[in-house]
């Protein structure tokens, strides 16, 4: 997920399940001394309870004059989210009767929701062992041991309620307010926290201004995943709970076929229009309508395809040819391809998406997606034309246009591989391009345009390209990598590369750069306001090769950030590194035929070359404090 639409969790550390350790003692010994009659008053959590939803009873809300959400996206001080209803639990915890029409988890006929930001506790290319892909309908799949059925519809998890708190179910409208330094966050378990404190899934209790400015967010439900280390880090299976949630479908296809000209409609919540499962499937000049339907998690979404156009999953291949895909809804993602061995296969097709959460293309949990000549629309935020998510894959795009029109919508999100020859991406309300973690994104005469505005609260960094790892999760850390050959790259806002908690290699080779400012490179650390790791030890490491290059700018390297910078093969480059002074690390090695021209003073560690090749205005480049140059 990109950082604007990338996917924070809410982690409970060790300390924070030792105070729910001791609430649970208090309850117990409230119970000894008052007797049965204050149980509802002083209940424990059972054991068996989901770590999902580890919500403290006393810090619930049923005020009337709060709106209920479920939070779809957070970027830069503005959430946005679904309005919904929340029931209530029979006191001390029990199940009690569900709203008419809606199953026992308090969701209209639909698979209990997934923890907050949290995978199906896999690796991150393989389900669960004996598990399908939850996609073949009128089965579930098997569960790991103690978990229940993946959902089957009108079964609650194990364990039953949490927290005394029944069901949220979300409707159709989207609420999107501002959080300031004056709102008063209340977290599950009774303390204050803060809007890093609050991820995609929680659901919220929420009282506004009359500016819709949220005057009270107290946190309802958060989940925090069943595979997080003692660091409070994502562990090897990037957590979560044991179920693949891929919603219902309208229209499946799970035996081997050619379909043309066909239509597929439809308008249920958290259905997929069409699904092909596990089939080696042709399909030529159909069309795909998804006019609406609510997503009852956006991670399921994001994550699964839930409530997708069209999902390939279980193995499938699919062949797809003049298609015509459209998406009125959130996750409302245009063509999904979901686990490891299922490849889509498509070209001369036009996707358009309206809503938020709904990429393009979309690529999680390992799968293949191959795209060409393709005209992509996407209109509403995190929607990025070409998307990964959760587990990634191997994406392969050639030609076409791939345009999104809504915040937080880079034109190439990736937690996966994805290559890119001879086509236009543009991002007209977003960053260009953004890489989560240990993905790459490789360009080859690629033109790509970003405009990533500046918000009221302020971005952190305004950015054209962004190399970046966050703790969500959804991309297993690692060296990520940023490669262009050819074409060219526009920056209409923003620093043009910015590279923050993570270590990355860029390499450019003859293209184009249009910079927005003087910043060509930008390589620091970040306030942790989004929870890209610990502020004061979250610079990025970042490897920068050019050859063939022109480009101008300053380059840009912090106190607890290092950077590598090779020129090669006749590179020219016109700027400053560190122009206010000594900060991180910088290594600098010039080929011969190369050349630097200086526009102000540089601050540097290390210089490899010949100072013949720099071309000094006259400024001076020093190296650990001493002049090189005249």
């Amino acid at each position: 997920m990109s950082p604007q639409s990338g996917h924070k969790i809410l982690v409970l550390n060790n300390e924070g399940m030792t105070i729910l350790k001791i609430r649970s003692l208090i309850a117990l010994f409230c119970a000894l001394v008052l007797g049965f009659s204050a149980l509802s008053g002083c209940a424990a959590q059972t054991s068996t309870e989901s770590a999902a939803a580890l919500t403290d009873t006393a810090q619930q809300t049923t005020d009337s004059s709060a709106t209920y959400v479920q939070v779809q996206s957070i970027e830069n001080g503005t959430i946005t989210a679904l309005i919904g209803t929340l029931s209530q639990n029979a006191p001390g915890g029990q199940q009690g009767t569900p709203p008419s029409g809606d199953n026992a988890n308090g969701t209209q006929g639909t698979p209990p929701e997934q923890p907050s930001g949290d995978s199906a506790n896999q690796p991150q290319d393989t389900p669960p062992s004996g598990d399908s892909a939850n996609g073949a309908q009128g089965s579930a799949p098997q569960q790991p041991s103690g978990d229940n059925a993946n959902g089957q519809q009108g079964t609650p998890p194990s364990g039953g309620a949490t927290g005394g708190m029944g069901g949220f179910t979300a409707g159709t409208e989207t609420l999107t307010f501002t959080v300031d330094s004056a709102t008063v966050i209340t977290l599950a378990d009774g303390t204050t926290g803060t809007i890093d404190s609050i991820a995609a899934g929680d659901v919220l209790a929420v009282t506004l201004s009359s500016a819709n400015v949220a005057e009270t967010i107290t946190v309802q439900s958060t989940g925090m995943p069943q595979d997080m280390n003692a660091g409070g880090q994502p562990g090897a299976n990037f957590g979560g709970s044991s179920e693949v949630t891929n919603g219902t479908s309208a229209n499946t296809i799970d035996t081997d076929s050619t379909v043309t000209d066909e239509t597929y409609t439809s308008s249920g919540d958290d259905e997929n229009a069409l699904r092909i499962d596990g089939a080696v499937v042709t399909l030529d000049g159909i069309t795909v309508e998804k006019t609406g339907g609510a997503s009852s998690n956006t991670e399921n979404g994001d994550f699964y395809g839930m409530n997708a156009g069209l999902l390939a999953l279980n193995g499938a291949t699919v062949t797809i040819t003049g298609a015509n895909v459209t998406t009125n809804a959130v996750n409302g993602n245009g063509v999904f391809s979901y686990g490891s061995g299922t490849a889509v296969n498509i070209s001369d097709s036009v996707i358009r998406t309206s809503l938020n959460n709904s990429g393009g293309i979309q690529t999680t949990g390992g799968a293949t997606m191959n795209a060409t000549n393709l005209d992509v629309q996407t209109e509403g935020g995190s929607s990025a034309a070409i998307r990964s998510d959760r587990g990634g894959g191997d994406v392969n795009v050639s030609g076409g246009t791939y345009v999104t029109n809504g915040t937080g919508s880079p034109s190439v999100y990736s937690t996966a591989d994805i290559t890119v020859e001879n086509a236009v991406l543009t991002a007209n309300k977003s960053e260009a391009i953004v890489v989560e973690g240990k993905n790459s994104v490789t360009l080859n005469n690629v033109t790509l345009s970003g405009n990533m505005p500046a918000s009221t609260d302020a971005n952190e960094n305004i950015h054209n390209i962004m190399l970046y790892q966050s703790m969500s999760g959804d991309a297993e850390v690692g060296q990520s990598s940023f490669t262009a050959t050819g074409g060219s790259i526009l920056a209409n806002a923003g620093d043009m590369f910015y590279v923050t908690n993570t270590t990355c290699a860029i390499t450019l080779n003859n293209v184009a750069l249009t910079l927005a400012n003087d910043v060509l490179l930008n390589v620091c650390g970040n306030s942790n306001s989004r929870g890209w790791g610990t502020a004061g030890a979250n610079g990025g490491t970042c490897v920068f090769t050019v050859s063939g290059q022109t480009m101008n700018g300053n380059i840009l390297v912090d106190e607890i950030s290092s950077l590598d910078f090779s020129m090669l093969s006749g590179s020219v480059y016109t700027g400053a590194i560190n122009p206010s002074g000594a900060a991180g690390t910088v290594n600098v090695t010039i080929e011969d035929g190369c050349q630097w021209i200086l526009t102000g003073d540089c601050y540097i560690t290390s210089f490899t070359g010949s100072v013949a090749n720099i071309v000094t205005n006259g400024y001076a480049v020093y190296v650990n404090g001493v002049a090189i140059t005249g």
